[in-house]
């Protein structure tokens, strides 16, 4: 059942633990929310430690969350702690004192460890000195930071062409030190800066960008508070952002509606239990969904489609009393086209593709008509189907259609996922920097920065397994475990000449490496940050646009760990040298210098050093949020899209899958192996099916099966599942990853913004068969 013993294993063993079905949830947090936060704290030994520093994360001068972006209140924070219990399992993760030093490595080989899995080796401490493996070795070896720059330097420069390196990005990266890795990146000469954007909301950002004009959100956290109506679509606050339930609680008391649109009834969309408030302790907490509607896979566009075309009629019944006539004509083009096609749609064709009952679509679109204040948040569940910009496009429609877009408590929320995701990309951590973007550098540093796109993550995988791509440097993260197609990204990886990953805790991306490899620790938002003798801040963007400082408050558990921005620093002065217009050591000694230049290259950033020391921050400016919409193509107006649904139809022993992550995981941090909300305890290799499909497949409930995927003619294999029967869509599957990254195919991506469509994953399901493992070490 082992891989091939010359290799380490690209994905989790192959070996179930031991499942155990509990209650399925029909509403989060509350106690048990409490006790799982502080449990971790005791887990890793840390009660004191851990508790301290969990009263100052998201306080106003404390140190910002390392898990979701979720925004902190304007006005006063909670007393009791502005974290939730993702948040408290990330703070445990890095406040753990266990250390991964040169002597565990000299104990264990590279192989040994990737025997082990993703949670297993996760549990191994925090990273505390520079690594290395030499090409052949079998043991990461210890050395020293000079050589480490040394020898980064060397292969960036021994390469044909700057195009040959790139420079991935995880959200964890400050501003600060963002901003200088696409400065090193851009005076090397690539713009080859794949970050993690291209895996979670890139989808967003090229749907709303033509749209409206930015590629953000355009509500703030008080739109919540006062609003009509919320539709949270392929989005789980419950798992993914705990702390938006809080939100969601304040406009539900204020008298908000909420629609919930899944293919899960997933337990942070049904109820709500605040564990700061003694309801939420005893009581039975607050419903959250007035109404759920069971969505296919990929069956949005047509629930989208639906709702439109019965609006369309409840305006031809009340005209002007559902369609806002003086937005459309004042602040948009393209309207007449837009209805227009409405002609060749029909309600019940919307309703089967969407999988939704036409009751229930009637009933939301009730919800709809006759208010103004609408806001819809969506995540993944969007932005990874294959159509995901069209979908986004088409909730743009229906906002425009309403007028319900840059007014108080109306707009579009995507929630996104890492704490500075959104903060990377305004910091010019982007394969497609714009023109304007790159004028201002050349303005500022006096060198000609590369005009020609570079790769995002898809690009960078195919490149690397074509030799495009021979140096891969990754700013936190773990790029293995995150992207697609495992085994194929796994190939490319040991193909290239040297990897490098700045890191706080041990991953499997160490362990499936270039020829040659690097591991470089580093600290983690909540460490003190010391420079020069004196306590540093850095600062985060929240996903509602809010910049505000980040101050660690913990002893970091080594002396040997160097901050990100002076990596960045020490890494341009090794590999560029005299060549080099910028003085890096400057930036090395000085944050505050870092923001300077920040501000004069990067709009909204005026008197940035006075503006982030308030406590509350600032707010970046948001044309669209004031009704602006400032579009390329149709200047002051908001183009209607025109789009199409999909037509998913199946072979008959065809599944869709999408992935998803457990409540014991931010995304590939394994926390633990339950999935309280969904019932799953102490396993992670689960299939969740209809109980019709597995009844009409010729399964039981419990059967152990393995998992195919056929994308392009490869045969691609995820072995040794356990069904697990569903309350979810016939014809539709979930399942973890990272561990069926394998079955999504680097060709599978989303239309235009080239992300992998991990929500949308065509598979065959097939008794589980002992021999398999032979024919995937073939593979």
């Amino acid at each position: 059942m082992e891989k091939d013993k010359k290799e380490p294993a690209a994905e989790n063993p192959y070996k179930l633990l031991d499942l155990k079905l509990t209650k399925v949830e029909k509403w989060a947090a509350g106690v048990p929310a409490v006790m799982a936060a502080f449990s971790d704290l005791f887990e890793e030994g840390v009660p004191i430690r851990g508790t301290r520093a969990l009263f100052s994360m998201n306080q106003k001068g404390g140190f910002d969350c390392s898990s979701c972006a979720w925004p902190d209140p304007d006005d006063d924070r909670s007393p009791l702690g502005e974290y939730c219990e993702n948040g408290a399992k990330a703070l445990a993760d890095e406040a753990t004192t266990k250390k991964v030093t040169a002597e565990f490595f000299k104990k264990n080989s590279v192989y040994d460890l990737a025997k082990l899995t993703d949670f297993e080796i996760g549990r191994m401490g925090r990273l505390a000195e520079p690594m290395y493996i030499p090409k052949g070795g079998t043991h990461y070896e210890p050395i020293s930071w000079d050589n480490a720059f040394k020898k980064i330097g060397e292969h960036l420069n021994a390469l044909e062409t700057p195009d040959q390196a790139a420079f991935y990005t995880s959200g964890r990266t400050s501003n600060e030190a963002s901003f200088l890795y696409q400065l090193f990146a851009k005076e090397f000469g690539t713009n080859n800066m794949p970050d993690c954007s291209n895996m979670c909301h890139e989808t967003s950002g090229t749907a709303l960008l033509p749209t409206i004009g930015i590629g953000k959100g355009t509500v703030k956290l008080d739109d919540f508070y006062d609003t009509d109506l919320i539709v949270i679509i392929g989005q789980n606050p419950g798992t993914n952002a705990p702390r938006m339930m809080s939100a969601l609680e304040k406009g539900k008391k204020n008298g908000a509606k909420i629609i919930a649109i899944n293919p899960l009834p997933e337990a942070g969309l049904m109820g709500f239990r605040n564990p700061q408030q003694i309801y939420g302790i005893i009581g039975n907490g607050v419903k959250l969904a007035d109404l759920y509607l069971p969505v296919k896979i990929n069956g949005d566009m047509a629930l989208l489609k639906a709702l439109e075309l019965l609006l369309l009629d409840f305006e031809k019944k009340s005209p002007g009393e559902v369609f806002d006539h003086q937005f459309i004509k004042e602040k948009t083009v393209g309207h007449d086209a837009f209805i227009k096609q409405f002609e060749d749609y029909k309600l019940e064709d919307l309703a089967e593709a969407s999988g939704v009952s036409q009751a229930a679509i009637y009933e939301a679109a009730q919800m709809m008509a006759f208010k103004k204040r609408i806001i819809f948040c969506w995540g993944m569940g969007l932005t990874q189907q294959p159509n995901g910009v069209d979908m986004i496009r088409e909730i743009v429609n229906l906002l425009l259609l309403k007028g319900s877009i840059g007014k108080p408590g109306a707009g579009v929320c995507p929630v996104r996922g890492h704490s500075n995701v959104q903060g990377n990309r305004t910091m010019m951590i982007n394969e497609k920097p714009s023109d304007e973007q790159l004028d201002r550098i050349q303005n500022v540093f006096g060198f000609t920065p590369p005009r020609k796109h570079g790769y995002d993550v898809v690009g960078v995988i195919k490149a690397m397994q074509e030799d495009k791509v021979k140096v891969l440097f990754s700013m936190g993260g773990n790029f293995l475990s995150a992207t697609p197609d495992t085994t194929y990204t796994a190939k490319a990886l040991k193909k290239i000449n040297l990897s490098v990953c700045v890191s706080t805790k041990l991953n499997r991306s160490h362990l499936i490496h270039g020829q040659e490899a690097i591991i470089l620790p580093t600290f983690s938002r909540s460490d003190v940050d010391m420079v020069n003798g004196e306590a540093q801040f850095v600062s985060t963007e929240s996903s509602m646009g809010i910049v505000q400082s980040s101050k660690g408050i913990l002893k970091p558990i080594s002396d040997n760990l160097v901050n990100e921005m002076q990596i960045v620093c020490r890494m341009a002065m090794a590999t560029l040298g005299s060549k080099s217009v910028i003085n890096w050591q400057r930036y090395a000694d000085s944050y505050d210098a870092v923001r300077d230049d920040i501000e004069k290259c990067i709009p909204g950033f005026e008197d940035y050093n006075v503006r982030v020391r308030q406590k509350e921050g600032f707010y970046l400016p948001n044309a669209a949020r004031e009704g602006n919409f400032i579009t390329k193509k149709y200047g002051d107006r908001a183009p209607f899209t025109l789009t199409t649904t999909p037509d998913n139809l199946l072979a008959p022993d065809e599944y869709l899958m999408a992935t998803t992550r457990t409540h014991d995981q931010f995304n590939t941090t394994i926390y633990g192996l339950d999935d309280r909300y969904r019932g799953i305890k102490n396993e992670r290799r689960v299939v969740f099916m209809n109980q019709k499909d597995i009844e009409k497949g010729g399964f039981t409930d419990g059967e152990k099966v393995d998992l195919f995927n056929y994308d392009n003619g490869i045969e691609r294999i995820a072995p040794l599942f356990v069904i697990v029967s569903y309350q979810i869509p016939e014809r539709n599957t979930v399942t973890y990853f990272p561990e069926t990254n394998v079955l999504v195919s680097i060709n599978n991506v989303v239309g235009e913004s080239n992300m992998p469509a991990s929500k949308f994953v065509r598979i065959k399901i097939k008794k589980h068969n002992p021999n398999i493992y032979k024919l995937i070490d073939q593979l």
